[in-house]
């Protein structure tokens, strides 16, 4: 029975350990995923200020053409 108990608590201690441990690594990969996903909506910005920008040059090009 005492060793039965031991084995048990042994257990619950790997048990707890593998969840503390999974619970920290699911946080950094959640603030990884935080700050790519602003870097993400950052570049999407770059992006689209740099098509604009494009595209009023190419506009002005018709334009001076014509």
């Amino acid at each position: 029975m005492k060793a039965e108990l031991k084995s048990l608590e042994e257990k619950i201690f790997k048990l707890v350990t593998m969840y503390q441990e999974i619970y920290q690594e699911n946080s950094k990969l959640r603030k990884e995923l935080e700050d790519s996903q602003a870097q993400n909506h950052k570049l999407n910005e770059k992006i689209s200020s740099a098509t604009h920008r494009l595209e009023k040059l190419l506009s002005s090009i018709s334009d001076h053409e014509s």
